[in-house]
């Protein structure tokens, strides 16, 4: 068994390249399949080459000079690593996720006193380097957090039960499209590496889901958070892509919606269900997300 040296920020971990773990699980399609598929709808966008499970991998690991024909997803489960990358070593933990773009040098291994349990997949196409880049790492960054590990988990074992079904077009899609979930989830979801638990914008959008009927300040939030003014409204503006008062706005709206196609409450009631005891005022609110009146939305085939 051929054998090179992964240098670790506490010691030198052997990183061997052949495969033996009780349990494992593993896929990897012919090459002209995937030549074949790479051309073809849906998985020309995204295509799993490769997926696996390694429980309690312990001395895996491997060494990429030229890095990986493909993009490269490990899901820590349990147990730890750790990868060298051109920026220096990163340490990889349960419940994170290491993520190497293709054709970048590196080399990862199992911690040897505690060998992580992972989840890994190998994927390629048009649309990747956009999730990739999605999830917010980077070579100087590769590992993210994971807000909800084993819903991730479960996609990637969606992914390899396809596989491991059969090599036919439609298990290739169902493949893909499991696949795609789980890179969305992770940049929808993320979690920066050694970030509070209780991160101050997640507790804000928590607060502010449970009361979207009443309207919360900025000033209030940021109070809660220990921020001042200026930098909690930056980060929320981040993390969400809106103001405070426009996401507060629009989860009424969403609330309104819901009202609108299920009930047949009047417009002035459902103003007033979801926070606005003024109807004229909501209705131009609803037309300015919507584009439409309440009353238009209603009439609206839909379903």
């Amino acid at each position: 068994m051929d054998e090179t040296t992964i240098t670790t920020t506490s010691r030198e971990v052997p990183a061997r390249l052949g495969e033996g773990f009780p349990g494992q699980r593993m896929r990897v399609l012919p090459r002209p399949l995937v030549a074949q598929a790479a051309q073809a709808p849906v998985t020309s966008s995204l295509l799993v080459t490769d997926v696996g499970f390694f429980p309690r991998a312990s001395s895996h690991g491997r060494v990429r000079e030229r890095g990986a024909a493909q993009h490269v997803v490990i899901v820590c489960a349990s147990g730890r690593g750790a990868c060298r990358l051109p920026s220096g070593e990163h340490p990889v933990t349960a419940g994170q996720a290491l993520l190497l773009p293709a054709g970048v040098p590196h080399a990862y291994a199992a911690d040897e006193r505690d060998p992580w349990t992972i989840w890994w997949l190998h994927v390629t196409g048009r649309a990747v380097p956009e999730l990739f880049a999605a999830t917010g790492a980077t070579v100087e960054r590769p590992v993210v957090g994971l807000a909800d590990p084993p819903r991730v988990l479960a996609l990637v074992d969606t992914v390899l039960r396809r596989m491991e079904r059969d090599e036919t077009t439609s298990s290739l899609v169902a493949a893909s499209g499991a696949a795609w979930h789980a890179l969305a989830l992770l940049a929808a979801d993320r979690r920066a590496v050694g970030a509070a638990p209780h991160d101050p914008v997640e507790a804000a959008l928590d607060l502010l889901r449970a009361t979207s009927s009443e309207r919360t300040s900025v000033d209030e939030l940021a109070a809660m958070a220990g921020l001042s003014r200026s930098h909690f409204a930056a980060l929320f503006r981040r993390a969400t892509g809106f103001g405070v008062l426009e996401y507060q706005t629009r989860l009424r709206m969403a609330a309104a919606r819901e009202l609108l196609d299920t009930t047949d409450r009047t417009i002035a009631s459902v103003a007033r269900q979801v926070g606005y005891p003024d109807a004229l005022y909501f209705s131009r609110q609803f037309r300015r997300i919507h584009s439409v009146s309440p009353s238009a939305y209603r009439s609206q085939e839909r379903g």
